[in-house]
């Protein structure tokens, strides 16, 4: 089969399209015949060498994709041949995304969903399960005040529609051009609600607004903007992690106002050996988006299967030049 592969750690022209071996089926396993891979910051860093790299089992990056039922293990349940999925493979899967064709524990996956593309469905499953795991452990009540630093992506935007249908209104987040402001505002938030981050005395200006410092921050984008989360959330506070890129000035404030701490891993459960989560989890996303409950993410088609196409997506990752766009790749 075809495949993307990474032949050494480190510049983006370390990519080339080459063949691999078709993965065989074990018998709690299913093959499924990829029609697109979304990307994920996670696959820079893991191209660079970082500290996700050590998740890496196989030199073909990827983490979350949409495709078909292709062979099924003999022990497989509750799927068929032809059948429409996705799912984020993360590290579990027989290869990364960037390839033709996976072989993954069925309880990982869930049906597509209807009346989506095959590239839509792809952008789900990463961000849906990081929301949706950030919103259940959250427990934010109606009147609780939640800042969102960086909320114009797709975990902040399915973040921000969970938070939203579930009745909390006093939402805030920051945006640094015209088309983030935008999505922010037509995820429900509004305008006086969508701070720009480049401004002075943001800190300053979130807690006159609010009149209180916030019950929950969420970290979306690490730097400068952990520290501004740390700073506006009230003593004995919630701040939840999902970049793990928080500076040293950010946990000393952390840990000086005593904040419970909330670190967002979709692989955990995989550590507990509890990869039924993920498929579970995704089936529930899956009933929120048919019923129109969510919506899945805005997608900036990069192309097909190529070399040029993921050196261009990690280029615009890794300059943050995404734009709240979730980056797929039709295969």
């Amino acid at each position: 089969m075809k495949a993307i592969v990474l032949n050494g750690f480190g510049d983006s022209k370390n990519f080339s399209l080459g063949e691999i071996e078709k993965p065989a089926v074990k018998a709690d396993e299913v093959l499924v015949r990829i029609r697109a891979s979304a990307f994920n910051p996670i696959d820079y860093q893991m191209r660079l060498g970082l500290r996700e790299s050590r998740l890496m089992t196989s030199p073909v990056l990827g983490r979350e994709f949409s495709g078909v039922i292709v062979a099924l293990g003999a022990q497989v349940q509750g799927f068929s041949l032809g059948e429409e999925v996705m799912a984020a493979s993360g590290s579990r899967g027989s290869n990364g995304t960037y390839a033709q064709y996976i072989a993954i524990h069925y309880k990982m996956l869930a049906p597509k969903p209807a009346g989506i593309s095959f590239e839509q469905a792809a952008a789900i499953p990463s961000s849906g399960l990081t929301a949706l795991q950030a919103f259940k452990r959250m427990n934010v009540k109606v009147h609780d005040l939640v800042f969102i630093g960086g909320g114009s992506g797709a975990v902040g935007r399915f973040l921000i529609r969970l938070l939203k249908r579930s009745g909390v209104r006093t939402i805030f987040s920051t945006a640094g051009n015209e088309q983030s402001r935008n999505i922010l505002e037509s995820s429900g938030l509004l305008k006086e609600q969508v701070l720009d981050y480049r401004e002075s005395g943001l800190v300053q200006k979130l807690l006159e607004l609010t009149g209180r410092p916030f019950d929950f921050v969420v970290d979306l984008a690490g730097g400068s903007m952990s520290e501004t989360a740390a700073e506006v959330l009230k003593v004995n506070g919630t701040y939840v992690d999902i970049t793990f890129l928080g500076t040293e000035k950010t946990r000393e404030i952390l840990f000086d106002h005593g904040d419970l701490i909330l670190n967002i891993s979709n692989y955990a459960y995989v550590l507990e050996g509890k990869i039924e989560s993920y498929g579970l989890a995704l089936e529930e996303i899956r009933q929120m988006i048919e019923s129109g409950w969510i919506s899945p993410p805005e997608i900036h088609l990069i192309g097909g299967l190529s070399v040029s196409s993921v050196q261009k997506a990690h280029e615009l990752m890794e300059n943050n030049q995404v734009r709240g766009k979730k980056i797929v790749m039709s295969i």
